[in-house]
């Protein structure tokens, strides 16, 4: 603590820097713009900063924002350059890389502000510039608080604010879109409040759903830019309470509880249609999406949420649907701004954010006719290609075809890259050892931090016999690793059951690899590889990281804090925001289902055996980037947990990014090993907030670890925390 006038002065000032450093920092597009006038790299202020690249891309994006001490160095670089390099033109214009792209071709088409005409582009990047946008007709103003302690879903201070106007300081900042001033969402309440983003509320007159779509569509100035320059701006949605449903003329639960849809002669439905306004196959359900064809380039469609029907998945939202509507606004906002905007479940949205940064198609020039046409967009999925055999599920045509209906196939023709379900009989020397705990520790993201720089097929497998491994080369191997002895306290890193191979089995690259890197001589006897590659997943993971520790950040957990903090800020983070808590929630979820949605399974009790399935129409669906991607998961984690057995510290059960382990004191800090310094075991597993880093999941003392294993025959890491950890991990 300062204790003399002097220091008491530095540290004021210290403030003031930092409180005058918090509105310095310019919008986004002209923090990129700044760099770009001084012709620097993001390469080369991202090692100025010491930071990695993603980060400077995410700054420039507005999706994170610089935390002290990097924001006071960044904003001497953009005061610096803004010297240099003032901004030309008048004060409303928009620099060249700010400007919304216009996406050319059928499958990207650009969304024009209301009321205007699409001009055609010039060429595969040219941005027509964003044309004036009428004011909503209806009134917009402030919402109340939403910290009031009141149980009732509308906020006591609701009718106070209903009767008062907002200003001009009331309302959000301009966004970079004009198009979508008023935010990506809004929640619908039975009054007509729709609540957005920021706290602002827009009055809705409508009572029918027809009229609902057109003043979404019209005034309500809704949605989000493009993720991707080739892909499509996101449609508004609305968010429909109970009360607002009530309103609209919905029944307060769906009768049909298998089809989960309004039948096709509910009066919603055929005023709907009356009005010409279509639904998706999906009919009208928890998620109904109502558009029309588009006319002139110019999209018309509206996504909903039915908050009494389910939309809001309690696995994956928690309470959510129970908030107040203001609250539940920001809540589903900051996920829109973060991931993307909600259009299902939350597996939906994780296969959904993969193809809005990794869109199917481009615009490119018919060199025949001069003119834009939809073409394939390099490194992307763009069509649909069917699995290798050993790759495919059981109910595949390419499966049905060779075998019959309740073949259960051997390792030798079946891909089986599955996380983690193991766990093994305690040793004597372990008994003795007068443990008093079993402490579990999970990996954050797994998954998600197993798809950075993850090297996939893209196109089509092709069938080789007896092919030299290529590490680089994305495919299905089928090789023979049963000889390669190893720790039997370790499960092996070649079957999800940790159980040592018995013969030839298929394998993924990633799990080949890992056995080269082990020592092991590697002949596969056959493989299917894939010859069009990439990393098809970075920018997926990349999003879903930031969001992720911007979230994280929210909950008060930040990089770099000491272990003792970590530990105790994690016990009780969920409890500092549940809004934000629901947030984490909804992100981890998008990434396991997003890696489930790769291979969905049919559905649907009209489903015959050995038929297709509407899933398998879709570019993304791609079982082998799932098990390519597991099978990093896996051996990542073996990897780790190889290194902490070179201290003398082995695991007792793993169950998928969950390890368990015994231990003479409670927590983690009891049993990871350290070097001599002091510092975590270099390789092995790290206390820490970045995914690939571990937190602690729970202890259970070692009598009851010892009959789970011996008396139950049940995986300890599975109940570790207290509840089914199956659950609950990404």
């Amino acid at each position: 603590m300062p204790n003399d006038q002097d220091e008491l002065f530095a540290s004021v000032d210290a403030l003031l820097e930092q409180a005058a450093a918090q509105d310095a920092l310019p919008e986004p597009a002209e923090r990129k713009r700044l760099r770009e006038a001084g012709g620097l790299s993001q390469d080369q202020v991202a090692k100025a900063l010491s930071v990695r690249r993603e980060t400077i891309t995410s700054w420039e994006l507005g999706r994170t924002e610089p935390r002290p001490p990097k924001r006071a160095a960044y904003i001497r670089l953009l005061e610096g350059l803004a010297e240099r390099f003032p901004t030309q033109g008048s004060q409303g214009s928009t620099p060249p890389s700010a400007a919304p792209e216009a996406c050319q071709g059928p499958a990207a088409t650009p969304l024009p502000p209301p009321h205007t005409a699409v001009t055609p582009p010039s060429g595969p990047s040219a941005a027509p510039d964003p044309a004036p946008v009428p004011a909503p007709t209806r009134t917009a103003r402030t919402a109340p608080s939403s910290s009031s302690s009141s149980s009732s879903r509308r906020p006591p201070a609701k009718r106070a604010a209903a009767n008062k106007r907002a200003t001009t300081s009331a309302t959000p900042p301009p966004a970079a879109d004009p198009r979508f001033v008023h935010g990506p969402l809004a929640v619908l309440d039975g009054d007509g409040s729709a609540y957005c983003v920021d706290g602002l509320v827009l009055d809705c007159p409508a009572t029918t759903f027809p009229a609902l779509v057109e003043w979404t569509l019209s005034e309500a100035r809704l949605g989000a830019p493009r993720l991707h320059r080739h892909g499509k701006d996101a449609d508004p949605l609305v968010v429909i309470t109970a009360a607002a449903a009530e309103r609209l003329g919905l029944p307060r639960e769906l009768e049909d509880r298998r089809g989960l849809r309004l039948p096709e002669d509910h009066p919603v439905v055929r005023h709907l249609l009356r009005a010409k306004w279509r639904l998706t196959r999906r009919g009208f359900g928890p998620w109904p999406r109502i558009y029309r064809p588009a006319q002139g380039g110019e999209r018309q469609c509206v996504q909903f949420a039915i908050l009494p029907w389910g939309a809001l998945d309690a696995r994956s939202w928690g309470d959510s649907d129970q908030l107040p509507p203001s609250e539940l606004a920001r809540v589903l906002g900051s996920y829109a701004t973060r991931v993307i905007t909600p259009r299902g479940s939350t597996a939906v949205c994780g296969l959904e954010l993969m193809t809005a940064l990794r869109p199917p198609t481009r615009a490119v020039r018919d060199e025949a006719t001069g003119s834009w046409v939809s073409g394939p967009n390099p490194g992307a999925l763009t069509e649909p290609v069917d699995p290798a055999p050993p790759e495919a599920p059981g109910e595949h045509p390419v499966v049905a075809s060779r075998y019959p209906r309740h073949h259960e196939r051997t390792p030798d023709q079946v891909l089986d890259e599955e996380a983690y379900d193991w766990f093994r009989p305690l040793t004597d020397e372990e008994c003795a050892q007068g443990y008093s705990y079993g402490v579990g520790i999970d990996v954050n993201m797994a998954f998600a931090a197993a798809a950075n720089r993850l090297n996939v097929g893209t196109g089509p497998a092709t069938h080789v016999s007896s092919p030299a491994f290529d590490a680089k080369l994305p495919g299905s191997w089928l090789v023979d690793l049963s000889h390669l002895d190893l720790d039997p306290r370790l499960p092996s890193p070649f079957t999800p059951k940790g159980t040592r191979p018995t013969g030839p089995a298929w394998y993924a690259t990633s799990t080949v690899a890992y056995a080269v890197e082990l020592g092991a001589p590697v002949q596969p006897i056959e493989a299917y590889v894939r010859y069009e590659h990439g990393a098809y997943l970075d920018a997926w993971y990349t999003r879903l990281r930031d969001a992720y520790m911007a979230t994280m950040a929210d909950l008060g957990v930040t990089t770099g804090m000491p272990d003792d903090d970590f530990l105790a800020v994690m016990a009780r983070h969920k409890d500092l925001d549940p809004g934000q808590a629901a947030v984490l929630s909804a992100i981890k979820s998008s990434v396991k289902g997003g890696i489930g949605k790769l291979r969905e399974r049919p559905q649907g009790i009209g489903y015959k055996y050995g038929e297709r399935w509407p899933a398998l129409e879709r570019p993304t669906w791609s079982p082998h980037i799932r098990a390519e991607l597991i099978g990093k998961a896996r051996t990542n984690m073996h990897r780790k947990m190889r290194k902490l057995a070179s201290a003398g510290v082995f695991p007792v059960a793993v169950l998928s990014d969950c390890a368990v382990y015994l231990s003479h004191g409670a927590g983690p800090l009891d049993f990871l090993p350290r070097t001599e310094e002091g510092k975590p075991l270099p390789g092995g597993f790290r206390l820490g907030v970045s995914p690939g880093m571990v937190k602690h999941e729970g202890t259970q003392d070692f009598l009851w670890v010892a009959s789970m294993i011996e008396d139950e025959q049940i995986n300890p890491a599975r109940h570790i925390k207290g509840s089914d950890a199956a659950a609950g991990g990404e």
